[in-house]
């Protein structure tokens, strides 16, 4: 069970930002916690995006999740990157920043995936020494993601959770805990999925991801283009046992659905946390409501019992 006197800076449940979902969002203004917007889609000043993103922001907390940092790659750090993520941080300020704990770009080139790293001491090192100095020119802590897998390294020395939990204790960061890509991983590397959560010190976890795969048997992929499984659901509430009221947002990126069933996804992932960590002061404080939509098309769906 959490330590209670280990606290975290809690702002709710809430939804990956989506072009889709700008004009209902305010035109609507629905009760909810907070958004999570992609970095890299408004790394360029003016247009609708950023519009939409700077309306959006006044009404809302937001927090901006990357996905190019390349934090574990051996090129050099870039700096024209991390100059407009930080003018970007300066004009919506988010609650906090995000990237994944990966490589994604080799000699300059861009692989647009995010590709896992081998788990060695001599890699915690080099992600650490680069953590550090994104901290210091962003001016703020930054969360690091885990990332799903579907390869593993004859190097490694150590599991992915030591591998984690070591970086950002070197680099004294926080992580960003995707609960479904631990799942996935952990059905392609076959480990227990409990033991990862299990390793991981609370005092770092700042925020949980959720959302949905394609399971075709013998693996499973991270496509974020399903409704969250029951399976993903259940290893959520071994991780609020585990960590207590952590910021929570559910991702989806394709086959993205109205806005108001994704609305009742997210009162699962509350009705969840009520259940499973009952009287919670953190999550009582929590906008989302069954009606926090004041629309008809919320009445379609129910919260799962």
């Amino acid at each position: 069970m959490i330590d209670p006197k280990i606290t975290h800076d809690f702002i709710g449940f809430g939804l990956g930002l989506r072009t889709d979902h700008f004009e209902y969002i305010l035109n609507n203004q629905p009760d909810i916690d907070w958004f999570e917007v992609l970095t890299e889609n408004y790394l360029v000043d003016g247009g609708k995006p950023r519009y939409y993103l700077e309306a959006i922001a006044e009404q809302y907390p937001v927090v901006m999740h990357g996905v190019s940092m390349s934090i574990g790659s051996t090129d050099p750090l870039d700096m024209d990157y991390l100059k407009s993520l930080k003018k970007l941080s300066n004009e919506i300020n988010p609650k906090w920043i995000s990237d994944h704990i990966c490589w994604t770009s080799i000699h300059g080139i861009n692989s647009h995936d995010l590709l896992p790293l081998p788990y060695t001491e001599e890699t915690v090192k080099h992600v650490a020494e680069r953590v550090k100095i994104v901290q210091d020119f962003l001016g703020r802590r930054l969360l690091l993601e885990n990332v799903s897998s579907y390869l593993s390294y004859k190097d490694s020395t150590m599991d992915e959770w030591d591998f984690l939990s070591q970086v950002a204790e070197e680099a004294d960061c926080l992580i960003l805990l995707d609960i479904n890509n631990i799942y996935v991983s952990a059905r392609n590397h076959f480990f227990n999925p409990l033991d990862y959560l299990n390793k991981i010190d609370p005092r770092r976890v700042q925020q949980f991801h959720l959302a949905g795969h394609s399971d075709h048997g013998e693996y499973v992929i991270d496509t974020h283009d399903h409704d969250v499984p029951p399976t993903v659901w259940t290893l959520y509430q071994a991780a609020l046992e585990r960590f207590g009221s952590i910021s929570t947002m559910i991702e989806r990126d394709a086959n993205i659905p109205e806005f108001p069933a994704m609305y009742q996804e997210l009162l699962e992932a509350k009705h969840i946390a009520e259940l499973t960590l009952p009287n919670n002061a953190d999550i009582a404080k929590s906008r989302l409501r069954p009606n926090g939509m004041n629309n008809p098309l919320l009445q379609q769906h129910k919260v799962m019992a």
